[in-house]
């Protein structure tokens, strides 16, 4: 996707406003480029916070992507080619995070980003784990089993932007909610994308819990054929939305502890994932057929009351050191 001029002039005041060298801004640019094409509330809610804080953002998105399409690519490639590749990431990725460099674009940015916020490489790792359990396993038999694929596929990606947002309270105080709001926006996906995972050979609600609605794989999947869910799987999904929402709630109190500059951008995406839960709610389920979405038109009234609060809290840190001399 090309980038018009206005969108140049932007990622070019980003990377001045991060202080990124010239030998990392095509690197950076890359992962940008990844998050505008491809997460498009991710990308909206990047904007609300300051410049000198987004190529970190984009270059954890970038990484993030980059191992998605590898694990999602389900055409010609086995299982075993893919979790090969996993493996030869993995070993670049070490390579990047030891050197701090890398000739990989996107590892160049998250190597760079990484040791700027000093992340825990642990975080990588556990991200990477669950992502090669998406090559061999279809489905969780239990809410247990699912949190602990979720631990690495969601929760550690809120760990990782945690010191990029910055924290009024020691980060460990923060820790729990960031990851509980992770878990929040996956389980979000696994709802909206119900028919795109059956497609692709996976269930990502536990079977246990739709179980107590007489509802298994093969019901799903026929729902998935007709592209329209019986009242059993509705009262299923029903089920799974209000146990999501509970996850919103446990997370949403560590929206304060962040840094305020990163409040509007964390309130932003908090508001639009939830909403995409409203949706599929409206549609009385409908989620086998067609995909909920939040209208662009409330995601950018959204976003734009977002952006005064942003301007507001940028302008009061600009006027603070004056007002205490």
């Amino acid at each position: 996707m090309s980038a018009g001029p206005w969108e140049v002039v932007a990622a070019r005041r980003e990377l001045d406003a991060a202080g990124v060298p010239i030998a990392l801004r095509e690197a950076y640019l890359r992962s940008r480029r990844l998050n505008a094409e491809h997460g498009r509330t991710y990308f909206l809610a990047t904007r609300l916070l300051p410049a000198a804080t987004r190529p970190a953002v984009h270059a954890l998105y970038g990484f993030a992507r980059q191992v998605d399409d590898i694990v999602d690519d389900t055409g010609a490639r086995s299982p075993a080619d893919r979790a090969l590749e996993l493996d030869h990431l993995d070993k670049r990725l070490t390579e990047a995070l030891d050197t701090g460099s890398s000739p990989e674009p996107v590892l160049a940015a998250l190597a760079d980003t990484a040791a700027r916020y000093r992340i825990d490489r642990a975080l990588f790792e556990d991200f990477l784990a669950s992502m090669r359990m998406d090559l061999t396993v279809s489905d969780y038999p239990t809410r247990a089993a699912l949190e602990d694929y979720v631990h690495g596929s969601a929760a550690v990606i809120g760990l990782q932007l945690l010191p990029v947002l910055g924290t009024i309270c020691p980060i460990e105080q923060a820790r729990p909610h960031a990851a509980e709001l992770g878990v929040a926006f996956q389980l979000t996906n696994f709802l909206r994308d119900v028919a795109e995972d059956l497609d692709r050979g996976r269930v990502y609600l536990p079977l246990d819990e739709l179980a107590a609605f007489g509802v298994d794989r093969d019901r799903l999947a026929r729902c998935r054929e007709t592209g329209r869910p019986d009242k059993r799987v509705r009262r299923a999904l029903a089920d799974q939305v209000a146990r999501t929402r509970a996850r919103y709630r446990s997370a949403v109190g560590g929206i304060e502890l962040l840094s305020p500059q990163a409040r509007p951008c964390v309130r932003t995406a908090f508001t639009l994932y939830g909403e995409i839960l409203d949706r599929i709610v409206e549609s009385d389920y409908e989620v086998f057929r067609n995909r909920a979405a939040v209208p662009t038109s409330r995601r950018i009234a959204v976003a734009a009351s977002a952006a005064a609060s942003a301007l507001a809290v940028r302008a009061s840190s600009r006027l603070a050191p004056r007002a205490r001399g």
